[in-house]
């Protein structure tokens, strides 16, 4: 029942993240014009910040007493989630640069799809698993 809740909480507020991560990009992009690798970067930023603060609350429910977990763990966070940049960008990179015919919305789409499983396979087993962090 636990892991259920854990997942359907996970899905919901990954797919606001998504939608944040999604918007912003396309207002740079499309309503700026900046390029497309600065607005991944910058809507990676709103979205991961939308992230840790949901998922500490409300999907994986830790509370941690002490303020030194707390800032570990977020710096872990924001660690696995630079990885997810990368990954991001590299799958973005790859779509757009290889596989011409497809437009870049569509390429956001999957890479967006690629990030949210690795995201949840390390914000389970490392972030806010109930091991304290060194």
């Amino acid at each position: 029942m636990k892991m259920s809740k854990e997942i359907t909480n996970y899905i919901i507020f990954g797919i606001l993240t998504t939608l944040i991560n999604f918007l912003v990009y396309v207002f740079l992009t499309k309503v700026i014009s900046l390029n497309y690798q600065f607005s991944t970067a910058l809507a990676w930023i709103a979205a991961v910040l939308f992230a840790y603060f949901t998922n500490k609350k409300y999907v994986f429910r830790a509370g941690y007493d002490d303020i030194i977990q707390n800032i570990k763990r977020f710096f872990l966070f924001v660690h696995y989630r630079i990885l997810s940049l990368l990954v991001d960008l590299l799958v973005m990179y790859i779509i757009i640069e290889f596989f011409l015919y497809l437009d870049d919305l569509v390429a956001k789409i999957i890479a967006n799809i690629v990030v949210i499983i690795f995201n949840y396979i390390t914000s389970k087993w490392f972030v806010f698993s109930n091991k304290e962090v060194d």
